[in-house]
C-alpha cells in the first residue's frame, strides 16, 4: 500500500464508520471540519487511487475494508460512490474559492 493510500485508507476509516448517521452527512461533517488544503490533497489522493492500475474489484475490496458503509443501502458500487466523493471533494473547493459557505 502507498504512503497516499494509507492517508486515503485512514479517511475512509476515520470518517465511514458505524457510528455515523449516513455516509452523505459524515462526508459533509468531514468537508465542514477540514481546511481547503487538506480536502485538495485528499481529492488527489483519491482520484490517484480511482485512477490507478487496481481492477475495479480491487478498488471495490478496498473501499469496502476500510469504509464501513452497507453500500447495497446506498445504491451505488463502492467504486461509484468513492467518484461521487470525489465529486463532492471538487465542489467544496468551488464553493469555498467563491467564498461561499461550505452548503450540505
Amino acid at each position: 500500500m502507498t504512503p497516499e493510500w494509507k492517508e486515503l485508507k485512514n479517511f475512509l476509516g476515520g470518517t465511514f464508520h458505524q457510528d455515523i448517521t449516513s455516509p452523505e452527512e459524515a462526508l459533509e461533517d468531514y468537508i465542514e471540519s477540514v481546511d481547503k488544503d487538506w480536502i485538495q490533497t485528499i481529492m488527489d489522493i483519491t482520484n490517484s487511487f480511482l485512477e490507478s492500475n487496481l481492477t475495479e474489484e480491487e478498488k471495490n475490496k478496498f473501499i469496502q475494508t476500510y469504509a464501513e458503509i452497507y453500500f447495497p443501502a446506498v445504491g451505488r458500487k463502492p467504486v461509484e460512490w468513492l467518484e461521487d466523493v470525489a465529486i463532492r471533494f471538487k465542489k467544496s473547493l468551488s464553493d469555498r474559492d467563491k467564498g461561499n459557505k461550505v452548503i450540505r
